[in-house]
């Protein structure tokens, strides 16, 4: 199988971003014992925008995703939010640069140790100076909007898997962090306990404004939420556009993918 072509370039997109650029990537690249992940890639992400960000296994998402919060570094290009290039800091600009950030990794597993309210509470007290009362309070109001109120003093051994996923949920969200990045939010649960999941995290995304990063394998669901979309293959950005562009794109490769088609170049 031939490679495809070099990164999809800002003037080739379906469709340009509307408003501000919250996340610039620029030309990134990433290998791992000289195996490259990511080739070049040329991202926007417009402020206030849900974004999905879908491809095969192995294309690259989830180490997008760490590079954008600064936890892993590229080999070469930049990645600019609100115009700073988070690569270039120094790891004390960088531990306070990631308040801004709420995270969701797909291993990002809670601590069975700790009681929902303590997993809440984690990032809170390790990033913030705040009394008992204020962190009970944000953990309260959390559990609320995940629809888990009162749950505070629950052990994870206790919990459903979608339980486990909203508590993931309001731990992200906790620090109120203007940019949220979730790795597979929803992977493992049934249709309809996923459906809640999306519908939830579009919800909290509209009320905060957020700008929101997303990847997912459930397409079904994810694009019922999504403003933009981006295809990742091989390591390369082969599309960027608006969810009904990429319903509707004749790329092959997207085409095949966003329908579940058996039949393709994939």
């Amino acid at each position: 199988m031939q490679d495809p072509p070099t990164s999809y370039s800002r003037q080739g997109r379906s469709s340009l971003p509307a408003g501000p650029i919250k996340i610039r990537i620029e030309q990134l690249h990433k290998q791992f014992n000289a195996m490259p992940v990511l080739r070049g890639v040329d991202l926007d992400v417009p402020e206030g925008c849900l974004y999905g960000l879908i491809g095969p296994g192995a294309s690259g998402k989830s180490v997008l995703l760490k590079m954008i919060s600064g936890l892993m570094r590229p080999e070469h290009g930049r990645v600019l939010v609100e115009g700073r290039d988070v690569h270039a800091m120094t790891e004390l600009d960088l531990a306070t640069f990631r308040l801004k950030f709420g995270m969701l990794f797909q291993n990002n597993a809670l601590f069975d140790y700790m009681t929902v309210g303590e997993n809440i509470a984690f990032p809170l007290r390790r990033l913030f100076d705040l009394s008992e009362d204020e962190i009970a309070a944000r953990v309260a109001d959390r559990l609320k909007v995940v629809s888990l109120p009162g749950y505070e003093d629950r052990m994870p051994s206790g919990l459903s898997g979608g339980q486990k996923k909203r508590v993931g949920v309001a731990r992200a969200t906790v620090t109120q962090g203007e940019i949220v990045l979730y790795d597979e939010p929803a992977a493992g649960l049934d249709p309809v306990t996923s459906q809640r999941i999306f519908e939830l995290l579009r919800a909290e995304q509209r009320a905060a404004g957020s700008t929101v990063i997303m990847v997912s394998s459930d397409l079904d669901r994810l694009l019922t939420v999504t403003d933009r979309v981006g295809m990742l293959y091989r390591g390369r950005l082969i599309f960027d556009g608006t969810t009904a562009e990429a319903k509707s794109s004749d790329d092959p490769r997207v085409k095949q993918f966003v329908h579940g088609l058996t039949e393709g170049p994939l």
